[in-house]
Order: structure tokens, then sequence, then C-alpha cells
């Protein structure tokens, strides 16, 4: 016979299950959130200790049952995929994620916007976050990502995206003409309603969104967020395990081996942005603050950056109808790095603002508001001579409610007064 709280044919264990402790904290993430990857779980695991094999973390989520059924949401059909071969340096694939909800410190709105490049060989792939998905950012982040690639490959794909080709023609844009030939790149367009043509890129973004997206943690800023992907990306991405002919090796390997061509000088196009200067006249881009003239404190400007240029412009905003005065340069700034939580100021900025600040500060005590003030002495003689003036006859107005209440009896109702209710001077006038 077993004994009590054994089961016959399981055997006790003899050492204590490492993945004990670590239940709670997953079977509340996974009650949180039960489409939570359980790669993104075993990230935040390893973080607190996990020392096991990520197969053996999925095997203990699948005994305890810790992961619950979602009713809501149901499998998708699968469906029959051709695989495309990729030569070594080929191809690059290209999209835009769009990933919602962003921190409010960032004032980018309810969307924010990840371009994602990924090499179609090894499957090494990186991104990088903007604030619009115009022309200028996407060529600002073509030239990013390329960078991080380690070079550039003979051909760009990208789905039919309107600032790179016609959507109906499937032709490339001439303001993109001269960005591929700046590069030297062929641009390749996706075919029409081929979405899973360039599923590469479509991987990496689903693994944006789920691994590095979802678990964002609401006080980071634009650069901390930037940091945390491209950390993401070397460490865990580009460890992946891939099959060769010679056997397995990680992306990181393939991609070196990749022959991609130099990087040239970036693409001078020029990105434009909105900001409002602060009360210390400074206006914030990319991780740094720029000075202004203290009187434009609070106002709207736009911000202009060269791509590869060392200088920064701050123009004023151009007015709302035509014949309004035309936008104004009023600082130039040489570029501090990204992120580097610099502030660059103009001293003739600094003098401006600190005359400004003093003349806008006095040095008397602030009123109270539980404090005693009665009038004063020649506020009395003020009220003495009003109560000894008589008041003016002619300024007098005499009213008689009297007349009006005549007039407006009786309009309520659906018969006419009688003309014994009318006023003295109504009869008067209906007699004549």
């Amino acid at each position: 016979m077993p004994r009590a709280g054994r089961e016959a044919g399981v055997r006790e264990r003899g050492l204590p299950d490492p993945f004990e402790r670590f239940v709670a904290y997953a079977g509340q993430r996974l009650s949180e959130d039960p489409h939570l990857w359980a790669s993104t779980l075993y990230d935040e695991l390893l973080e607190l200790g996990y020392d096991r094999s990520y197969p053996t973390m999925t095997r203990q989520l699948r005994d305890r049952g810790l992961r619950p059924a979602c009713e809501q949401c149901k499998p998708a059909k699968g469906r029959a995929v051709a695989v495309i071969e990729h030569p070594p340096g080929e191809e690059t694939q290209w999209d835009w994620v769009e990933l919602p909800d962003p921190p409010e410190a960032w004032g980018w709105g309810k969307t924010a916007h990840l371009l994602v490049g990924a090499l179609s060989h090894s499957g090494r792939w990186r991104g990088v976050l903007c604030e619009s998905e115009e022309q200028p950012f996407l060529i600002d982040g073509l030239d990013r990502v390329a960078r991080a690639l380690g070079g550039l490959t003979k051909e760009w794909r990208f789905d039919r995206m309107s600032t790179v080709v016609s959507p109906n023609t499937g032709k490339v844009s001439a303001s993109f003409a001269a960005v591929a030939k700046h590069y030297g790149v062929a641009v390749r367009p996706c075919p029409p309603r081929r979405g899973n043509r360039k599923g590469v890129v479509e991987k990496a973004n689903h693994v944006a969104a789920q691994r590095f997206w979802r678990t964002l943690p609401d006080d980071v800023t634009v650069e901390e967020a930037q940091a945390r992907l491209d950390k993401w990306c070397s460490t865990r991405g580009d460890v992946r395990l891939r099959a060769t002919a010679d056997g397995r090796a990680t992306v990181g390997t393939l991609a070196k081996a990749e022959p991609l061509a130099p990087m040239p000088g970036p693409f001078p196009a020029v990105l434009t942005l909105t900001r409002v200067v602060s009360a210390q006249a400074l206006v914030s881009f990319r991780g740094n603050r720029y000075s202004v003239p203290p009187e434009l404190h609070g106002a709207t400007v736009s911000v202009s950056v060269r791509l590869g240029g060392a200088h920064l412009d701050i123009a004023t905003e151009p007015g709302p109808g035509r014949g309004s005065p035309l936008p104004t340069v009023i600082a130039r700034h040489t570029l501090a790095p990204a992120g580097a939580g610099a502030t660059v100021r103009d001293h003739g900025h600094v003098t401006a603002l600190e005359q400004a600040a003093l003349a806008a500060s006095t040095g008397a005590r602030p009123h109270r508001g539980k404090e005693r003030r009665p009038p004063s002495p020649a506020a009395l003689a003020h009220a003495a001579t009003l109560r000894a003036e008589p008041p003016d006859a002619t300024s007098a107005a005499v009213i008689d409610l009297s007349r009006y209440a005549a007039a407006a009896h009786g309009r309520n109702t659906l018969t006419p007064p009688s003309p014994a209710t009318w006023p003295e001077s109504s009869k008067e006038t209906n007699h004549q």
C-alpha cells in the first residue's frame, strides 16, 4: 500500500525542484498575458536567477498547466508555402512595424514606428525607432539599420509602401530612386498580395513586437528603448542557431560571412520635427537639449537636421495664412551624440535668459491669503465723501412694475384679455 499523498508507480523526487520558486512569478505573468512568448518569459527568468535550459522551463509550464487557455483566439489555418533560396549578400528585407501605446513622455502620440531590416540569407535583423514613416525618417532609418547590419546587400526588398514605390504600378518613385543610386542598391518591390515574399523580416517584426515592445517599461526614454533593442539583437537574436549545409551555425556567424558592400556617407535628406520650447528656453532632440532665445519659451519651433551634417537648425513656425511671416532660423548648434543627455547653450542665450529671469523676479514678499488688510485712511476718506454727497436726482430711474404686469397679463392664454384689463395708455391709443 502506498503512503498517504503518494501515487503508485511515481518516484518521489530526492532533490528540491529548481523551478518551484519561479512558479508564482511564471503563473502570474501568464495569467496576466496568456499570449506571452515562452522565450520572453525565459529571458525574464534568467535575470531572476533561473539556471536551467529553455526546454526544461517549457516542460515545467506544460506539466504544471501554468498557461491558461484563451477561448477568444483561434489558430489560423495553415497554407502551403514555398522556400525561397537567398544567396549570401544578395538581399535585405525592409518593413515598418506600428507599435501601439508608446510611453507618454516620448510625445509621439498613440503609435511608435519601428523600421526593421533583415538579411535574407543569415536572418540577422536590426531595428530603429522613428517618430514618423515619412520619407526622410525612412532614409535615416535605412542608413542606421544598414550600418548596424554591417553593410549593403545587392538588393533592397520592400512591400508597396508609397514612400518607395507607387502602390499601383510598383515603379520606384523619383525621390527614392536618388536614394537607391546613392547607396548602389537595386529596389525590389514585393508582388501584390504576396506578404510572405519577405517572410524573414515579417518574422523579425513578430519577434520585435513580442519580445521587445510587449515588455518595455513606461519610464524609459527613446534612447534607452533603442539601446535595449540593440542589446537584445546582439545578445539574443544573433546567437540563434540555423541549419546549414555544413551543420549548424549561429546567425551572427552566418552574417559575418556574408559579402556586404561598405556603407557610403548618409544620403543628405533633411529631417524636420516640431518641438515646444521649455520654460528654460531649451528644445529637445534625440536625448539632448539645445538653447533658443528666452522670449520663445512655450512657443512651437521646427528642428531641422541634414543627415550626415554636424549642425542643427531651430526655426520659427510659418504663419497660418497667406502673407504670414516665413520661418526664420533663430539658432544653430553643433550636434551632440544621440542620447548623451547634453545641454548645448549659446552664450548669448544664457546671458539673455539670466537677464529675463532677474527682471521677472522681485524681492517683495508674496501676499498671504489669510492676511488682515482693512481699508486704508485714503479709502475711508473717499467713502466719507461719497456719503456726504446727495444722490443725483436726474440720474435716478423710477420703474413702475405694475405697467409691465398689466402688459404681460393674458399673453399665455388662448383668448385675448378683455379691454377692462388693458393699461390706461393702451385704452387711450385704441380710443383715438
